[in-house]
């Protein structure tokens, strides 16, 4: 079953190509926006139920959960039918910044249901091609994201990689990585960033939504000497660009 599964979504991917190249001549983004706006509706929607998965967790422990290096998987595993999508204005500057980097090689840590995803894959699209690995611990997940990349057609570009990422992103990395997007567990912000950091090229991009709740992350990237010039971007992100 999990074979034809798979023959399944990259039949529907290819059909999906093949639509979007035969009945649209504008950038593959415009093409996405009426499942993006679906995506982002749902995700809107299961905010009471997220809310509701917390309701016997204090703030205090809540916090804790998001910066241990352990208890994070209780988070999330509270959270495993839950979108956890970017912001629309987020998911915008991902596709900006994909295009204007003319981005080829993108790395994502945190794909659950691929919305941030299908913004990344649609610049390397416009971009004419690339690829984008992807990390997801969480099954159920890794399915979803595959289904929503497959409706948009960019499953070809995407690997989506099952399992810890501190484990699934240490090996077969692009030599040269453009773009990266940190958007997990927010406590291995700075480990991500070890294991994808050799292959950043000068004018490199990171992109870490959330980036409050990973303070050692926070001072890395912003001490002085530290590679990278970085600064808060709106309410949620954290923009930083490799300078050495």
């Amino acid at each position: 079953m999990r074979r034809i599964s798979r023959i399944s979504i990259l039949t529907q991917a290819l059909a999906a190509r093949r639509h979007l190249e035969t009945t649209h001549d504008h950038p593959t983004i415009t093409s996405l926006a009426p499942l993006l706006d679906r995506l982002f509706d749902q995700d809107e929607a299961a905010r009471g139920a997220m809310r509701a998965a917390f309701a016997d967790v204090t703030d205090a422990d809540r916090a804790r959960m998001m910066r241990s290096k352990t208890a994070y998987r209780d988070l999330y595993g509270r959270l495993k039918d839950a979108p956890l999508a970017v912001s629309r204005e987020t998911g915008q500057l991902l596709y900006m910044l994909a295009r204007s980097s003319r981005a080829k090689a993108i790395v994502e840590f945190g794909t659950s249901f691929g919305i941030s995803t299908l913004h990344l894959a649609a610049g390397l699209r416009d971009n004419g091609g690339g690829r984008l690995i992807t990390s997801e611990f969480e099954p159920s997940k890794v399915a979803r994201a595959r289904e929503n990349l497959a409706a948009g057609g960019l499953l070809d570009l995407v690997e989506i990689r099952e399992g810890d990422a501190l484990k699934m992103l240490q090996v077969d990395l692009p030599d040269t990585i453009d773009l990266v997007l940190l958007d997990g567990a927010k406590a291995l912000y700075p480990d991500i960033l070890d294991l994808v950091e050799g292959h950043l090229r000068p004018g490199a991009i990171i992109v870490a939504d959330n980036a409050d709740d990973s303070p050692d992350y926070l001072a890395r990237m912003r001490s002085p000497g530290s590679g990278y010039m970085s600064m808060a971007f709106a309410e949620d992100v954290e923009l930083s660009v490799r300078i050495n």
